[in-house]
């Protein structure tokens, strides 16, 4: 495993000295981040490097840890994806996925060990009291995020894992300098065969650590920043299960730049409006076309195109479908399953509200920066779009 120290220390760099005029200039909110961040970051890292480190001496069985018939959910962010890997994450008894405490604080093998030592002794001597003052805390502070409902218990998406070697698209929310980063939009075609190999390996050996601290058998994980990566996935992954997600530009474009900018005012105090548009469209265009021709190039009983429309309008019938075609076994409660994951989603309600006009594009504009998505998909083209002001569910 290699950390990118290049990129670390070239987004320290340009956070302090040549942030002016950036949209994570130095304002009083930047400045509390980073000082926070450079506080805490890098003690979590030497305890976690120490930890893997550990894992090697006291577990080296992981490594051998086999991964059978992983599924990737990929598609464009705010497509319907957070909702299919929720959705399947309640299924238990078949799949597990990474939670945001796995993936922040208890990466390695030994940190999960740990915990479920503890937890041991809380649930047999103390009543689970250490568990209740965790999820009290949990709905305390990140209950209270609205990007989609997060929390420390719940499945997320394990692009984050990355942030542990500093070397991914999601290094680029917190420290927004895409031309100090490299090309992970691009992923496939734009990284040297060793730098995809040294972020692959150290993935892999990550869900390798959780399905051996587990004992799980099946993994999902939903990530849409893997779509510019769907070869070199399968080329690690041969055994992999892919579903790509496709919604409406007209619904996904002007989400996504709603979430793409709430995501990095967490961290930045860029000043009002929308930015990053030229980022999105190379984003978002790319991640439609380069997955797609993959997929037609590869037929596969393995992998699965999939409107966002059907799965929302049909969520059983699409689930039954897959896990038949993709070989995974059909429980008899998924309906009551299914039935409390569209409660839950459609009880959530971010705080997205946005409106084309403010970001600048008009319907003319996505139909045609998006010509050959909407061909493809027959998506509804609308004469009039939806009101000004939307919110937005959980995707």
């Amino acid at each position: 495993m290699k950390y990118n120290f290049r990129l670390f220390w070239r987004t320290f760099f340009r956070s302090f000295f040549k942030s002016k005029n950036t949209t994570a200039r130095l304002t009083r909110k930047r400045i509390t981040f980073l000082l926070l961040f450079y506080t805490v970051w890098p003690l979590g890292m030497l305890v976690h490097w120490f930890c893997f480190w550990l894992d090697d001496i006291f577990f080296p069985a992981y490594k051998n840890q086999p991964i059978e018939k992983p599924l990737f959910i990929l598609g464009n962010l705010r497509s319907g994806s957070t909702f299919l890997h929720r959705l399947l994450s309640r299924d238990s008894e078949t799949f597990t996925s990474l939670t945001t405490w796995d993936i922040y604080l208890t990466p390695s093998v030994t940190q999960k060990k740990i915990t479920q030592f503890v937890s041991a002794l809380d649930k047999k001597y103390f009543n689970s009291a250490l568990h209740r003052l965790l999820f009290a805390f949990d709905r305390a502070t990140l209950g209270k995020i609205k990007i989609h409902p997060i929390s420390f218990f719940q499945p997320e998406e394990d692009e984050n894992i990355h942030l542990h070697i500093w070397d991914g698209y999601f290094v680029t929310f917190l420290f927004p300098f895409r031309d100090e980063a490299p090309n992970y939009i691009h992923f496939d075609e734009a990284l040297s065969p060793g730098h995809k190999k040294r972020i692959m390996t150290f993935y892999k050996s990550m869900l390798q650590r959780h399905l051996y601290a587990t004992g799980k058998k099946y993994f999902v994980a939903k990530n849409p920043a893997f779509s510019p990566k769907i070869e070199t996935l399968v080329e690690f992954f041969p055994d992999a299960r892919i579903i790509y997600l496709a919604r409406n530009p007209l619904d996904m474009l002007p989400s996504t730049i709603s979430w793409v900018n709430y995501a990095r005012r967490q961290f930045t105090d860029p000043g009002d409006g929308y930015f990053y548009m030229e980022e999105i469209l190379d984003m978002t265009t790319h991640w439609y076309e380069h997955p797609l021709k993959y997929l037609d190039a590869h037929p596969s009983p393995r992998h699965l195109i999939l409107k966002y429309d059907d799965l929302i309008l049909r969520p059983e019938t699409v689930i039954r479908g897959f896990y038949e075609q993709f070989g995974y076994p059909d429980k008899p409660g998924l309906p009551i399953i299914i039935d409390q994951a569209v409660k839950e989603t459609l009880a959530f309600r971010s705080d997205h509200s946005y409106s084309l006009e403010e970001m600048g594009f008009t319907r003319e504009q996505i139909l045609k920066i998006y010509a050959d998505v909407f061909k493809r998909f027959q998506f509804e083209t609308r004469e009039e779009l939806l009101p000004v002001e939307r919110i937005e569910l959980d995707m």
